[in-house]
């Protein structure tokens, strides 16, 4: 699945539409310690920095566990510190999850970066302003694309559960 390209990604999405509902179980059982990272690991396809891993996790307030997951990208050290760590707010969309970084957690995950918000740094032209609609695959593979706005971008990425 890292060896996918940009084109096969999108193919894959398309195919993926309808496939399997896809959870935020899926991205972090509710039965996991609230804010402990669960790892994905992920190529995009954009050209450079294509590896990276989003990390999820079921949040410490009881109330939201059944409704939304935190988390952020992790990338390499030179992205992270001069783009930021790119956190959003995972919900469901239907049979989908919708990956919202225009919402941040309202705390760090363990052992995670702080959260910084979305315009600052060089993060407003990556992350500010823009969801993630995200796929299943199968039980440990999802798909996703980028959206800002109401505006489909042209970049996909693969995901597989560690």
């Amino acid at each position: 699945m890292l060896a996918l390209s940009a084109r096969q990604q999108a193919t894959l999405f398309e195919l993926a539409e309808g496939h399997r509902d896809f959870t935020l179980d899926d991205l972090a059982p509710a039965t996991t310690t609230p804010l402990l990272g669960v790892r994905h690991e992920g190529r995009n396809s954009l050209y450079a920095f294509t590896r990276f891993a989003k990390v999820f996790a079921v949040p410490d307030e009881p109330s939201l566990v059944r409704s939304e997951r935190w988390g952020f990208n992790e990338t390499s050290a030179l992205v992270t510190t001069t783009v930021g760590p790119g956190y959003f707010v995972a919900v469901q969309q239907g049979p989908e999850v919708l990956v919202d970084y225009t919402r941040l957690p309202p705390k760090p995950l363990t052992g995670a970066p702080r959260p910084l918000p979305n315009s600052s740094r060089l993060s407003r032209f990556v992350y500010n302003q823009t969801k993630d609609v995200v796929r299943g695959v199968s039980t440990h593979v999802s798909i996703g694309r980028a959206w800002r706005g109401t505006r489909r971008l042209d970049n996909w990425f693969v995901l597989c559960r560690v």
